[in-house]
């Protein structure tokens, strides 16, 4: 396994190791002795179809780091920066995951995230240094020109919720009356 860096600290790609052979492939996805300061308590998994766009979702208290793999298909992974002392505030990053590629992203507390399928079927692993907690659990707009994240001009299928997720400046607001 490699770890890549990225221009965000703490934001990093995690490239895994296949081995193939004639009775199809073994995949090494997460080593903890690589990963040492991550401290997964919650793993989860979700299925999404071609054209689904999940988020931009993150918790405003009990922060999360996580860590994504894709088991089966392809996404357009993207997160963005929330962290307000960060260089990289309001900036977005976003590579391609895939089962063929075996890349993770290690994403640190403090940044929104989301994905949009590009296979017709799509399986994410996730691993979450907290729980899920519906209270602090907020959204951003996954088309806030703000962001100035560019994705794919198709037909996209995003949840009525997802539909309703604040806009950046919202979200700044609101931390920021949250902190006075």
């Amino acid at each position: 396994m490699k770890i890549q860096k990225t221009a965000f600290k703490g934001l990093k790609i995690i490239i895994g190791k296949i081995y193939y052979d004639s009775r199809g492939f073994f995949r090494e996805i997460y080593k903890k002795k690589i990963l040492k300061n991550h401290r997964p308590i919650f793993w989860c998994t979700s299925k999404s179809k071609k054209n689904v766009l999940r988020g931009l979702h993150l918790q405003t208290r009990n922060t999360q780091e996580k860590f994504v793999s894709v088991i089966k298909g392809k996404i357009l992974d993207v997160v963005v920066d929330v962290r307000s002392k960060s260089k990289t505030f309001g900036k977005h990053f976003k590579i391609i995951l895939s089962d063929k590629n075996a890349k993770s992203l290690l994403i640190p507390a403090g940044f929104a995230h989301g994905f949009l399928g590009l296979d017709k079927e799509n399986i994410i692993l996730y691993s979450n240094s907290n729980y899920r907690s519906r209270k602090n659990e907020v959204g951003l707009k996954w088309n806030d020109k703000q962001l100035k994240i560019f994705w794919p001009k198709i037909k996209l299928i995003v949840s009525k919720k997802d539909k309703l997720n604040m806009s950046f400046v919202e979200y700044c607001k609101k931390i920021k009356s949250n902190n006075e």
